[in-house]
């Protein structure tokens, strides 16, 4: 028979275990927490870790699946999982590992449900720790359930927005007002009296802006009075580094009389700095933000602005940045240098293209305060990293609402169409068509970019076979010129509010196809370099080159019997880029070239130029593709293109083209040059037929020296210019 004190420790013990039991079996209840740490590249991926017993462990991979990790990111508040990882990715944990051959169905409320070994039964070691990458999308509605024992825990909510007053409202971006949070489906403010500048600083970086201004509180105070008040129960601790407010630290409950209180607060306002590329004008507050001088850091190959592979200048040289250590605080040092806001993700694997040139830095150590990424520490020492390892970001930019001035209408699938733009016409605003006159490759890479599509595949010119709106066939904007580089279709030179189209719109009106990835060719100038030499060749023997005009003028009233002093060379050509090189023109459309007996499938692939010192063009030679295919690829990759037997023409991702120096037209005819110092340059896809990722490096220079009967060819580099 049980004492009545035992009995009393009994009835107690079953209560725990009931509690236990019921807290893990009860939807939207749990007995554990869950976070995702580590060494993480986007704040949605991380390790998981496990909050029992009041201490934090991780969960073993033996067994974990994606179902698994479906339950762990629902748990956190994300809508589903995208994958896991095992061994560690993310680094290793300390402490426990409390869970050990998880076994989910996907359908779980909480990862303490899914069948397991028993919290705190493991054979595993930390080198085994497993890790989760989220859908980034919040479950709308999201409660978050805090568990009291926890003062570590991360700031969940639902979402997060910068309320702008009425007068602020207009402005394009939004760069000042109320901060809201959104939790329990309900948006609340957050009390005023424990926010630092930290937690400002993360804001904005989640906004897009590379840091925060000082602001008027006056007329917040006096608003603030008049509105009612929605307080969130929590305080925020960031350290100022965090991607994203969700990854800061929540405090101790804010003591709230029904939630309308906020002590001696008032709700927290935000002021954000735009970047450069954004600001509506450049005032003295922004002079002061930013340095003056050009950035030692710049991105290329990305689709999209804010995106690309990080290079550096060094020594007068850029080059790229290897992906050892490569994290979320070096990412945000090169977006906020660069006038956007924190980094979304840090890529690695050359994701967005390999550079050329030097790796300038390795593993690199950045606080995520410094004001460049050359400030940050690396290893001088480390070498041996190859451009497969190039580093690139993904930052945060503001919300300027680009795409909603502009639309595409007619096509198969919304990655293409006939191109809309919003403009206005007596006094509202209406949709019409874009003059395809000029349009090109340049011109569908802005639209692409406006409209978040990635890059151009293709630009049209005559869009009849999409179906189209006849209310919104008007024409509204025409002699549309860009250099690439514009953020917006309008920021383009264009006839402005006079149109001029002599062909209309309607079947000519102006049209794009985008994709997510694109080549990106690049000319190896050690091997130009290195081959180059002068041939005396007989004009009997040219005459396949002579109706292909691969000669200079002066050839045409040239006797058969006479000599031409040609500039040879070999040429190498890599697609560096993330989708193969495909001339635009299909196969039907191609042109045979009899004396060659060979397809020309672009017009014009590459120019070459000999140049005087002030640029004046003293000799040229062109080229049309011969037949574009993989000579040459890198290990592991497979050549898909081949001329023979009139096959597919095109260089794949990770192989080369080469034109060797003693194939027709691969020279520049230079009969008629003079001796003397000159600038020797090569443009591949010189008209754009092609898009490509990164259009600046296509053109090498080098510098030359002629005395009549040799030439020297000297410091070729890819993407500058040399005039001396």
């Amino acid at each position: 028979m049980l004492r009545p004190f035992a009995f009393h420790y009994f009835l107690l013990a079953l209560l725990c275990m009931w509690v236990l039991c019921k807290a893990q079996s009860e939807p939207g209840t749990s007995a554990i927490q869950l976070r995702l740490a580590g060494d993480k590249r986007k704040h949605y991926e991380g390790r998981v870790e496990v909050f029992y017993n009041g201490e934090w462990g991780t969960v073993c991979d033996d067994d974990f699946s994606i179902y698994a990790a479906q339950v762990v990111c629902r748990e956190l508040g994300f809508v589903d999982a995208e994958s896991w990882l095992p061994s560690a990715k993310y680094g290793q944990g300390e402490g426990r590992i409390w869970l050990d051959n998880v076994h989910c169905t996907g359908g779980e409320k909480s990862l303490a449900q899914c069948d397991s070994n028993g919290f705190g039964v493991s054979d595993c070691k930390h080198s085994e720790d497993v890790g989760v990458v989220c859908n980034q999308k919040r479950i709308p509605g999201f409660k978050f359930i805090r568990n009291q024992a926890n003062s570590e825990e991360s700031a969940l909510m639902e979402d997060v927005r910068i309320r702008a007053t009425y007068s602020h409202r207009k402005r394009i971006p939004i760069t000042e007002g109320f901060l809201e949070v959104k939790d329990g489906g309900k948006w609340r403010q957050i009390c005023s009296e424990e926010w630092t500048e930290m937690n400002t600083r993360v804001i904005c970086g989640m906004y897009g802006f590379p840091g925060e201004k000082r602001f008027n509180a006056r007329p917040y105070k006096l608003l603030a009075k008049r509105r009612k008040k929605n307080y969130w129960g929590f305080s925020v601790n960031c350290t100022g580094n965090e991607a994203n407010l969700s990854d800061c630290k929540l405090g101790n409950d804010i003591d709230q009389k029904g939630n309308n209180t906020c002590g001696k607060g008032m709700p927290v306002v935000i002021s954000c700095v735009p970047g450069r590329a954004f600001a509506p004008s450049v005032s003295v507050g922004f002079r002061k933000a930013y340095r003056v001088e050009q950035p030692l850091v710049r991105l290329r190959g990305g689709a999209m602005i804010g995106e690309g592979r990080v290079e550096v200048l060094k020594n007068g040289e850029w080059g790229t940045v290897c992906d050892d250590n490569w994290d979320l605080k070096a990412a945000t040092v090169v977006c906020r240098e660069l006038g956007f806001g924190s980094a979304k993700e840090a890529l690695t694997g050359a994701r967005l293209g390999q550079g050329i040139g030097p790796v300038h830095m390795n593993e690199v150590q950045c606080s995520g305060f410094e004001k460049s990424l050359t400030e940050c520490h690396f290893n001088r020492e480390s070498l041996g990293c190859s451009h497969e390892e190039d580093a690139a970001v993904r930052c945060n930019i503001p919300a300027m609402g680009f795409q909603n001035r502009l639309r595409l209408s007619g096509g198969r699938n919304p990655y293409e169409g006939r191109v809309q733009v919003l403009a206005e016409r007596n006094g509202s605003l209406v949709w019409g068509t874009v003059c395809s006159d000029s349009w090109g490759t340049m011109e569908a890479m802005v639209v692409c970019r406006q409209l978040g599509l990635g890059f151009a595949s293709h630009a049209f010119q005559e869009t009849w076979y999409w179906e189209g709106d006849s209310s919104s066939d008007a024409v509204v904007m025409s002699g549309v010129r860009c250099s690439g580089t514009e953020l917006t279709l309008d920021q383009c030179l264009h006839h402005g509010k006079h149109i001029d189209c002599p062909k209309g719109g309607g079947r000519f009106a102006a049209g794009v196809s985008c994709t997510q990835t694109a080549p990106d060719l690049v000319l190896n100038a050690q091997v130009v370099e290195q081959t180059t030499y002068l041939e005396d060749r007989p004009m009997y023997a040219l005459q396949c080159a002579h109706e292909e005009n691969c000669l200079s003028s002066s050839a045409y009233t040239a006797d058969s019997t006479s000599y031409r002093r040609l500039l040879r060379f070999s040429s190498q050509i890599h697609n560096n880029g993330q989708s193969d090189f495909r001339p635009r023109a299909a196969h039907h459309s191609w042109v045979w070239h009899e004396c060659h007996r060979h397809y020309h499938s672009m017009e014009v692939f590459t120019h070459y130029d000999l140049m005087s010192l002030n640029g004046t063009k003293v000799a040229e030679g062109h080229k049309a593709s011969f037949c574009l295919e993989d000579s040459h690829c890198d290990e592991g990759i497979q050549k898909r293109y081949e001329c023979a037997n009139f096959g597919a023409q095109g260089i794949t991702v990770g192989c080369w083209d080469t034109y060797r120096h003693d194939i027709d037209c691969q020279w520049i005819d230079i009969t008629d040059v003079k001796p003397g110092d000159y600038i020797f340059r090569v443009v591949i896809n010189p008209n754009y037929e092609v898009a490509e990722s990164d259009f600046t490096n296509n053109v090498m220079t080098c510098s030359s020296r002629y005395d009549g009967q040799r030439i020297w060819t000297y410091n070729c580099r890819i993407g500058e210019t040399i005039i001396s």
